[in-house]
Order: structure tokens, then sequence, then C-alpha cells
């Protein structure tokens, strides 16, 4: 409930307040500022309520997205790993999985498949979930590895791995469409890291975890900017593998056309 009369508050102190407002305490704000006599304020008081709208929303997919894994843990089956990796399909660079396993209570909201994300907010939401997660490994397998097993054993192999590190023993793990090797059981998900909260949470920490890689890999070889296009085929990439040729990250077998 608010205390305060936003009737007598200038529009920064009103937005200052209303930083920290529920959804439905935000609504009670909206109709009182739509009374208001200044126009900047009404502006934001009609802001205010579509904030809340988008927040409810999102809150509802975050539900959708929960209720698998907690399916699974009011069944008897915890604790629940989320699994996803990122860059099978880049020229060069690594692929990173990640393993995690996310409190019961865990409930941020606008965690996503991570390609739905800003860079800005993927940071945000990485920092959030690495922060509060039970448990959390990556595996990554470089541009060598991929190139003499193929990209998908070596994404496999680096699930396995994280899988392997974590220091939480899952008792069910979902993937996003992949199958690997473990004793633990196991259920893959069609775009689970668009519909499966745990697995959108790996998906973003495994995203990020190889885009600083590639930041790190911009800075040794920055004919390619890498830190832009994070390895993918994007034209200028293109155009500087055929000026410059492979470097030492490039995978050989995903650049036979361009060189």
């Amino acid at each position: 409930m608010l205390m305060t009369d936003p009737a007598q508050m200038s529009l920064k102190d009103i937005r200052a307040l209303a930083q920290d407002l529920a959804p439905d305490e935000m609504r009670q704000m909206a109709k009182i500022l739509s009374q208001d006599p200044r126009q900047g304020v009404r502006n934001y008081g009609a802001s205010l309520e579509k904030k809340a709208d988008r927040v409810l929303t999102e809150a509802a997919r975050i539900a959708s997205m929960r209720q698998t894994e907690l399916e699974l843990i009011r069944s008897g089956i915890s604790p629940v790993a989320g699994v996803d990796e990122a860059g099978r399909g880049p020229l060069c660079g690594p692929v990173v999985s990640c393993t995690l396993i996310l409190p019961e209570d865990f409930d941020e909201l606008w965690i996503n498949d991570s390609k739905k994300l800003t860079e800005k907010k993927r940071e945000e939401l990485f920092r959030l979930i690495t922060e509060n997660a039970v448990a959390c490994e990556v595996g990554i397998a470089d541009a060598a590895l991929i190139d003499e097993i193929n990209i998908l054993r070596a994404t496999i192999r680096t699930v396995e791995e994280s899988l392997g590190r974590i220091r939480v023993k899952p008792a069910m793990v979902l993937l996003d469409a992949l199958e690997v090797d473990t004793p633990i059981p196991q259920r893959s998900i069609v775009r689970g890291d668009a519909t499966v909260y745990c697995i959108a949470a790996a998906s973003i920490v495994a995203k990020v975890s190889r885009d600083r890689m590639m930041y790190e890999y911009d800075s040794m070889y920055p004919e390619y900017h890498f830190a832009s296009n994070k390895g993918y085929g994007t034209a200028d990439h293109i155009e500087a593998l055929r000026k410059y040729g492979p470097c030492p990250i490039h995978r050989k077998t995903f650049i036979r056309n361009f060189i």
C-alpha cells in the first residue's frame, strides 16, 4: 500500500518511489497519477500501468517455464539440473556448455533463451544466476577438438564435462534437444531453452561465458572483429578470413567454403 501522496512529490521522486513497487501497487499509483494536474506525471502514470501489465505477463511466463522442474521436485525428484550450450554454429572459437541447479524458490523474471535477450540483460541475469545457483559448472571444447571429433560430439563432451564436475549431484538432468552418456536420468526437451526455466538459465551462463572468451580472442586477433561477431559468419568476419586466412581458433572443418 502506498504511504506517500504522489501529488506532493516531484516527478523525479515519483519515479524513484515506483522502482520498488509490486505490480498491484504500480496500478494503484497509476490510478492516482491519472488525476494529477501535471501532464508529465499523468503520462508517467500511463507508462507505469503498462509496466505493471508487462511484469504480470512476464511473471505468468516464468511460472509456466518453471512448471517442468517444479513438477519433478514435487514428485520427489530433486535436485533438477538444467543444461544448455552456446557456440555450435560459429566458424571459430569454443563450444561451451553449462550445467546448473537453481534454488527451488529462484524465480527471477526475464530469464529466457539467451538468443532472445540483449547482451546487457544477459550480463545482468548471468550475475544473478551464478550468485544464487546451488551449483553451476561449464564445459569447454576448443576448435581443435571440434575439428577432430565433430561439433555434436564435442558439444556432448562439454556437457559431460560440466555434469561430471558439478558439486551437487542432480537426480534429473533436463537438456535442450540433446542426449548424453550419463547414469543420471535425463530428459531431452525440444526448444527447452525457450520453455524450461533451468535450461534457459543454463543457456545464459553458457552464452555469456563464451562471449567473454571471444572478447579475449578479439584482443589477440583484432582483424576478425570477434568482439562484435563472436565468431559467427558475418560479412566482416568472412571478409577478414579471406583477406588474412584462418587464425589458430578457426574451425578448419567449418571454413572450407570461405578460403
